[in-house]
């Protein structure tokens, strides 16, 4: 019976790219894995796996019953709805610790670094298994997406070393080049609906009791949003009634100005302001130096709650 491998719900590159190279390196090793995914695949996802001709991952969403792998998370908010009765043999992360737990021993690759395909590269290394030139420049292009082209507070030394290491493989000389092809690419906001654009990156978060979800949108320029504001707050609106959210919230995030206009549709606006030190103005607020939602963002609201 072929295990499946699988990133969290609305599922980002990390998570899309992280399923097709650890069932790949997993397959080298003797164990039959399967690509997955929870949800659809992002602008800039699509771009990826065009760029190195490679198939989008198998859609599933349950997988009671199944052996499986997690990749990019660890919490139940972002897991299937019946997580709990597949049985999970390993985790392979790059956030904090979530709230799945397990009834039998796991395989686990859970690094304080920038990209779960970080963590992947060095499990290729470790196995001794060589990397193919597409699945190389599709690692490469996940990590350059989470690390926001090196700029992001998460990127280490760890993750610039596996980048140049890829690059090498894919026979990719320009790295820079290629990271700002991908955000021209992920900053396409024209056709796409509120909704579409809020869960483009979005993942929601038990806090003290309350659920709480977080989107992020990274451009090249903030002024694409200009004419989008409002329906954005309303469909925030809409998405934290029907998920009986406490708050919901939405980063837009400048990579060339270094910084994320943040968004907020709350129950108690005052917890996210706390968060922040910060005051909100119109329900939003400006972040200079915000570029991570898993460093700069989450940690100080979970704290808040």
């Amino acid at each position: 019976m072929a295990t499946y491998v699988f990133g969290h719900t609305n599922p980002d590159s990390d998570s899309i790219v992280g399923a097709i190279s650890l069932a790949y390196l997993k397959n080298q090793i003797g164990e039959e894995c399967i690509p997955a995914r929870q949800g659809e695949i992002s602008p800039e996802t699509k771009f990826i796996l065009e760029k190195f001709g490679a198939e989008k991952p198998l859609l599933k969403t349950e997988y009671a019953g199944e052996d499986v792998y997690l990749v990019d998370f660890s919490d139940l908010a972002q897991a299937p709805k019946d997580i709990m009765q597949a049985n999970i043999l390993g985790i392979v992360d790059h956030h904090k610790l979530g709230d799945i737990t397990t009834s039998t021993p796991l395989e686990c690759w859970i690094r304080p670094i920038g990209c779960s395909n970080t963590v992947i590269k060095e499990m290729y290394d470790y196995h001794q298994v060589e990397i193919p030139k597409n699945i190389a420049g599709m690692m490469l292009c996940a990590i350059l997406s989470d690390t926001v082209i090196f700029k992001s507070p998460t990127c280490t030394r760890l993750d610039t070393k596996a980048c140049k290491e890829l690059a090498s493989i894919a026979g990719i000389e320009d790295i820079r080049a290629l990271g700002m092809e991908m955000f021209l690419v992920k900053s396409a906001v024209e056709g796409a609906t509120p909704r579409e654009l809020v869960m483009r990156d979005y993942k929601d978060f038990d806090m003290g009791g309350n659920k709480v979800g977080v989107g992020q949108l990274e451009v090249v320029d903030l002024s694409v949003f200009d004419n989008k504001k409002d329906a954005l707050f309303e469909d925030l609106k809409a998405l934290k009634a029907e998920g009986n959210r406490h708050t919901v919230m939405l980063l837009l995030t400048d990579i060339m100005e270094e910084g994320s206009q943040l968004l907020v549709v709350s129950d108690d606006a005052s917890v996210v302001e706390k968060a922040f030190g910060v005051k909100l103005e119109n329900s939003q607020v400006w972040l200079p130096k915000v570029l991570s939602r898993k460093k700069q963002v989450i940690p100080f609201l979970e704290r808040a709650f």
